[in-house]
């Protein structure tokens, strides 16, 4: 399992940590969510079943643990493995921290990068790492995470209406 990047709550690098400890013990750490949009759509992402965590639920399109502090290349390189999609125009929309608890004991703790680009092609699927994506619209998203918010990973609940916002606008 590879180490992850443990930081402050300013995003400041403090050192490494393996991915199960900073899931054990709450450490927090570096990530980002991807979240790739056309006209009024976003391309979201259902997490592999087996999953240590949030296995089955929905999520942006791609989201991981950068490797560097090259965060932009980091998610770019992700994109390839997790869902085979290039997309070389990504910027980053904002950032925030939280703090999940999950039922079997994990939780994350994340400073996490909200990444969004403009893309309008296919994908495959790693499946080690998804089970199915889609396409949808908006509106249809902003609706269905208000009515059933259980179908959604935590992360994704808080960051995507500021996504929504900035694709409606876009």
């Amino acid at each position: 399992m590879e180490d992850l990047i443990a930081v402050d709550i300013f995003d400041n690098e403090i050192g490494r940590v393996s991915k199960l400890d900073a899931h054990k013990n709450a450490i927090l750490h570096r990530a980002f969510s991807v979240f790739l949009f056309n006209n009024k759509k976003i391309l979201i992402q259902q997490r592999a079943f087996h999953k240590y965590h949030s296995g089955g639920l929905w999520a942006n399109t791609c989201c991981s643990h950068p490797r560097t502090n090259d965060i932009l290349s980091d998610a770019r390189q992700r994109l390839i493995e997790e869902v085979g999609i290039k997309c070389n125009e990504l910027k980053e929309l904002y950032s925030f921290v939280y703090y999940t608890k999950f039922n079997d004991g994990l939780c994350e703790y994340e400073f996490d990068h909200v990444i969004v680009g403009e893309y309008d092609g296919s994908f495959e699927l790693n499946k080690d790492e998804v089970n199915d994506m889609k396409w949808i619209d908006i509106f249809e998203l902003a609706e269905d995470l208000k009515n059933s918010p259980q179908k959604y990973s935590s992360w994704f609940l808080i960051c995507a209406p500021k996504v929504i916002e900035f694709v409606k606008n876009f």
